[in-house]
């Protein structure tokens, strides 16, 4: 699609929380919460030409590499919620873009997301082939108080479950959606602290892509500020997950 004449390098978007989203506590569910981010930032490369059925030409999508979540509060049911984002790099195959939430005018939420240009016949990263440079780039506007890092998985973990992954856990590129790694694992989080709101931030880094029928195992490793989990295949790392408590 052309570059849409309501672009602008700064996106805001507004959701009303429906039902289907929230948990038992009448929250925005963290899986419905990134959801809500990807729609957001999908929504915006729609509009200046970047998109997925863009990039499809070229046999490319998007795909998530790293997140960082920081929470002060969840939205509830029936909230409207606004959902900004800006880019604060790109380049090559390359971008990390900025998103934050607000309710009634404030913020409650930030998000810094890092994107990598994915070729979906080749199953690898490559530099991007359509043009971006009428995106202006922010790159001091930051949305979270701290950036995404290599989150640590040490050998103290243990294994705590293991599954296959089922059709309905892929997505449109074909491997299991970067949204059900963080459901797989906050399934196995003590429902307390999750009802509670005790999660403070959150950072995901995504490795290895998984695919249909693919068996996994789910490892944890627990302290008292901090969770770890982390996803393997055959050994191989393909997923991590720092949760930090309130």
């Amino acid at each position: 699609m052309p570059i849409s004449n309501h672009f602008t390098s700064i996106l805001s978007k507004d959701w009303e929380i429906n039902f289907t989203q929230c948990a038992p506590n009448g929250y925005l569910k963290y899986t419905e919460l990134c959801n809500l981010l990807q729609l957001t930032a999908a929504a915006h490369s729609e509009i200046g030409g970047i998109s997925f059925s863009d990039m499809q030409e070229f046999n490319q999508a998007w795909v998530l590499s790293r997140m960082r979540v920081e929470i002060t509060e969840l939205p509830k049911w029936r909230d409207t919620v606004t959902v900004k984002t800006w880019i604060n790099s790109l380049e090559n195959s390359r971008s990390i873009r900025a998103l934050e939430m607000y309710v009634n005018g404030k913020k409650i939420i930030g998000s810094e997301t890092f994107w990598a240009v994915f070729n979906t016949e080749k199953r690898r990263p490559e530099a991007l082939a359509l043009p971006f440079e009428h995106f202006e780039l922010f790159p001091e506007e930051k949305a979270t108080m701290e950036t995404f890092s290599k989150i640590n998985i040490t050998d103290e973990k243990e294994i705590v479950f293991e599954r296959t992954v089922f059709l309905s856990d892929l997505d449109i590129v074909n491997h299991a959606n970067n949204v059900k790694y963080l459901e797989w694992c906050l399934d196995l989080v003590d429902e307390k602290l999750i009802l509670n709101q005790a999660i403070k931030s959150f950072e995901m880094n995504f490795l290895k892509e998984l695919s249909w029928r693919d068996n996994i195992l789910i490892h944890k490793n627990s302290a008292v500020e901090k969770t770890i989990f982390s996803i393997t295949k055959e050994h191989k790392t393909c997923f991590a997950l720092q949760l930090n408590w309130k």
